[in-house]
């Protein structure tokens, strides 16, 4: 096991803005993709993929002064999954699937210290009318995302969510307090997020593309947009990360 992948300090930062989309897929898609250990987090028969754009601010290791913290744009890619520990408590967050930032030394610092898959993209972001396109790609050129969204007050539920309203949807508002990644000997890495003031408010998707959502067993089924949040001027801290026995529920 690699001491450092353990997430080993705790950390720091401001959000200056996120915008969460979550995917339902029939459940029967996902539960391969997550690991022993973990349970797919459901919801009438659907799970869930969340792709959280972050605008991050003086992201630093917690010990340091803000001017030494780091301002960067994360595209993250998540499974909402449950944990189940030894002592039989359960843990609700997300599965790291991909995480991508447009800033060099993040890619490098945060495949040292964790195991959420950071690669390098390039960020184009507009904003027309009031709504904002975001777009990341390679450096080969291969588009990852390319999202439009409103944040307009009055957003609808996305047509053909499986949720019946706001209130049940943002059960599945991404990020979660709680990132599991597993480590080889069968243990999990985990991490809690501490915020404060996160009041998510519903935003309008006029058009997406998520290349992850067209890989693999993600290419079988075709994905549904269930909602999409957003929160802005959240400070964030994450705690050193623990490593975790799964207890016996399978």
């Amino acid at each position: 096991m690699n001491f450092l992948q353990r997430h080993p300090f705790a950390v720091r930062a401001r959000f200056e803005r996120v915008v969460a989309l979550s995917f339902a897929f029939p459940a029967a898609i996902l539960r391969p993709m997550v690991p022993e250990g973990l349970e797919l987090d459901e919801y009438d028969g659907w799970g869930f993929l969340t792709v959280a754009l972050v605008w991050t601010k003086r992201m630093r290791p917690a010990f340091l002064p803000e001017s030494l913290g780091q301002d960067f744009f994360l595209a993250g890619y998540r499974i909402f999954t449950r944990f189940r520990d030894e002592t039989d408590r359960k843990l609700r967050g997300l599965q790291i699937l991909r995480s991508e930032t447009d800033n060099a030394r993040m890619v490098l610092a945060g495949n040292i210290f964790t195991k959420y898959g950071y690669r390098l993209v390039n960020l184009e972001s507009h904003v027309a009318d009031g709504a904002t396109r975001v777009k990341t790609s390679l450096p080969t050129g291969e588009v990852t995302l390319d999202v439009t969204f409103d944040p307009a007050e009055g957003a609808g539920l996305p047509e053909g969510s499986p949720f019946p309203d706001w209130r049940t949807a943002r059960r599945f508002a991404g990020p979660m307090p709680f990132t599991f990644s597993r480590n080889g000997d069968g243990s999990f890495v985990v991490v809690e997020g501490v915020r404060g003031g996160w009041t998510p408010r519903p935003v309008t998707v006029t058009d997406w593309q998520v290349g992850l959502l067209r890989e693999g067993p993600l290419a079988e089924a075709e994905p549904v947009l269930a909602n999409a949040f957003m929160v802005e001027d959240v400070d964030y801290r994450w705690r050193k990360g623990r490593v975790m026995n799964p207890g016996n529920h399978r």
